[in-house]
């Protein structure tokens, strides 16, 4: 069988690649080689989007010295939207969730706030935040996205009554 970079318990566009199952998953997270081996793939997809991974315990990013260059790679090829946001679902999988938050929260800054990247804000909004399963930062994301979204009443993602009260 073909296996994946990033495997998750379903089916994805290699149809000849079959999911994970939570013993497989369970087996993972025990070894410490396995994880290892998923961090440095980790990095190395984040290294080929122009992103770094300053600090492995907290998952904290920065943009990498060739980010420009790399920014216009993921702006042109909304492919590699897919490829995110099947990292992402990996990530928490295997254990990773707090990877998941920076990783987003990476995304919507760049998206919204610095808008360097125009061409992921609908996927960064429609698809990388609801990857992340933990209910409390996902609503921090969410709320985060709408501080920095334009126009804020086309906000679409939660709704304004509630974000407009969030604490």
């Amino acid at each position: 069988f073909p296996f994946r970079l990033f495997p998750l318990r379903e089916h994805g566009m290699n149809l000849r690649a079959r999911p994970l199952t939570c013993q497989e998953i369970q087996a993972f997270k025990k070894s410490k080689e396995v994880m290892q081996r998923f961090i440095r793939a980790y990095q190395l997809m984040l290294r080929f989007y122009g992103i770094n991974l300053i600090n492995e315990e907290t998952g904290e990013l920065k943009r990498a010295e060739n980010w420009v260059k790399r920014f216009q790679n993921l702006n042109r090829f909304s492919h590699n939207n897919l490829r995110i946001t099947r990292i992402l679902k990996c990530l928490g999988e295997m254990g990773y969730e707090h990877y998941q938050v920076h990783l987003v929260k990476f995304f919507l800054t760049e998206t919204l706030v610095k808008e360097t990247l125009p061409n992921v804000k609908r996927s960064a909004l429609d698809y990388f935040l609801f990857t992340i399963r933990s209910k409390r930062k996902r609503r921090e994301l969410v709320h985060y996205a709408w501080q920095h979204f334009k126009p804020r009443g086309s906000f679409v993602w939660g709704p304004h009554d509630k974000l407009l009260k969030y604490r």
